[in-house]
């Protein structure tokens, strides 16, 4: 699985049971007030990142097939054996202190922009899947149709701050041309940041290209508008593919997530400090080419990591060495000042049934209390990536949106400490209707919309709905009041304009 002058861009929709409330009255992503959750003490993160760095000396990466880069590495003072890479200690650290500890990503609405790094968490939707799943059509190829439904819910959902990139492979589009309708459908059916396509070096240009023609080619010569996945080929890897995409990206002054992708076990030691290490020496290497092929370019500290079960070889999810793994990343991550990405509601369920909940919480609220930048994968995910659940999708969306609150932390206002209330209550009465509770009761709580806290009787009465059920009716509502965010007319002309060059200027190709 693998930041001048800006065009005028308006947003617009509406949420479902919630029309009477525009989409801009929710915080575009999660300021956190709460302090980070960090199990590990400065002396090991330290080790950690030393004994990378010993890694990077005496072992070293290989960048494959691609002269460039080589090049590139040998001119910073690195040593070169063939593909392989080696970097006196403390190199890397020194090119990364250019990398900038928090960039804003901008959307097309400019209430909708995000900013990556510091205390701020952005909840992104899942990346990848070649499969779709929902409860009229069950498990099934992924098509552009399903693409766009997801965008839309994306755009419609207070919990998802971000469009995502890959939301699914629309495998009815062939292979090389699939990347300009999936990158417009962003830029169409929602005005909420997004990802772009890493799949050839051309399809990261064709993104660039777009984005000129939405945001200006000056406004992204000089802003951050589109982010980026670019995995290591793990262990110890990076192919000419993700290479060729990062040099684009970073060139065009575009974030770069670099993301080891590790089953620890497999693609790394199977020990969480092994594997620890094995990530930050990954990352490092590729986050300081992204300073090297343009100073200050902004980039991400990413990891995917979980474990594999020896028994079966198959990757596992929400277990305690992966929480320990990521929660060692997000501190080395703070170390090195650099904004940190991570999951996300993985899971290894193939339905959305109690595993993929308890799996996918493990991780959400681990990367939660870790302080997750960019939070990739956190809506729909079902079979370690391999299916986008619609209802799995809605339930997720409704916990990081109560996650976004609980960062928020405790209310420590005259209101929020509440001493009045017991004035005038009193003793041994209920509070139901006294004056701060009628002054608070519409937001005192984070109500699940999908959920149901109803009687028995009540649930038995209404159909017996399960929550599968609930959020298959609450996607309906979704896509049946959704109405599109402006988009100036002489922009999507140009886009479509694009689109259809490209498209014949090549012939059709899976690969």
């Amino acid at each position: 699985m693998i930041e001048r002058e800006r065009r005028s861009r308006r947003g617009g929709g509406r949420s479902g049971r919630e029309k009477t409330k525009n989409l801009n009255e929710y915080p575009a992503y999660a300021e956190r007030k709460i302090n980070f959750f960090e199990p590990y003490s400065k002396e090991q993160i330290n080790k950690i990142i030393n004994d990378a760095e010993v890694l990077l000396e005496e072992v070293g990466i290989d960048f494959r097939d691609d002269s460039e880069v080589l090049e590139i590495w040998e001119k910073a003072g690195a040593s070169i054996e063939n593909n392989r890479v080696r970097f006196k200690k403390g190199m890397l650290r020194e090119i990364l202190k250019t990398a900038p500890s928090e960039f804003i990503q901008h959307a097309r609405n400019p209430k909708r922009n995000v900013k990556i790094g510091g205390k701020n968490t952005v909840y992104v939707p899942a990346y990848g899947s070649p499969f779709v799943r929902d409860l009229e059509n069950g498990r099934r190829y992924a098509t552009i149709a399903d693409f766009q439904n997801l965008v839309k819910l994306a755009y419609m959902l207070p919990g998802c701050n971000h469009s995502g990139g890959t939301v699914c492979e629309p495998t009815d589009i062939v292979v090389n041309k699939r990347h300009l309708d999936m990158v417009y459908s962003h830029m169409k059916y929602s005005d909420k940041p997004f990802m772009g396509s890493v799949t050839a070096p051309q399809r990261a240009q064709d993104t660039v290209d777009m984005c000129k023609i939405l945001f200006g080619e000056d406004f992204v010569d000089q802003n951050c508008v589109v982010i980026n996945l670019i995995n290591a080929n793990s262990p110890m890897v990076y192919d000419d593919t993700m290479l060729g995409a990062l040099k684009v990206y970073a060139k065009n002054n575009q974030a770069c997530i670099i993301s080891p992708f590790i089953l620890a076990g497999a693609m790394s030691p199977v020990t969480v400090v092994a594997t620890l290490t094995q990530i930050v020496a990954e990352a490092m290497a590729g986050m300081a080419l992204t300073q090297l092929v343009r100073k200050g370019a902004p980039v991400v500290f990413g990891t995917f990591a979980s474990t594999t079960n020896l028994q079966t070889g198959a990757p596992s999810f929400g277990g305690p060495e992966s929480s320990l793994i990521l929660y060692g990343a997000a501190q080395v991550a703070r170390t090195l000042k650099i904004p940190f990405r991570s999951g996300g509601g993985l899971n290894a369920s193939k339905l959305p049934d109690a595993q993929s909940a308890y799996e996918a919480t493990n991780t959400l609220t681990s990367a939660t209390n870790a302080g997750v930048n960019f939070m990739l994968h956190s809506h729909g995910w079902l079979e370690g990536g391999l299916v986008m659940s619609f209802e799995k999708f809605i339930m997720d969306a409704e916990q990081t949106q109560g996650y976004m609150k609980f960062l928020n932390g405790p209310d420590m206002s005259d209101n929020g400490c509440g001493i009045g209330s017991w004035q005038e209550v009193g003793v041994g009465k209920h509070f139901l209707g006294c004056t701060h509770t009628q002054n608070n009761f519409r937001t005192a709580f984070y109500n699940y919309t999908s959920s149901d806290s109803n009687s028995f009787e009540q649930w038995e009465s209404e159909g017996e709905k399960t929550l599968e059920m609930r959020a298959n009716e609450r996607k309906k509502e979704l896509l049946a009041s959704y109405q599109a965010p402006e988009l100036d007319t002489e922009i999507d002309n140009k886009l479509q304009e694009f689109i259809k060059n490209k498209k014949d200027s090549m012939p059709d190709a899976n690969y």
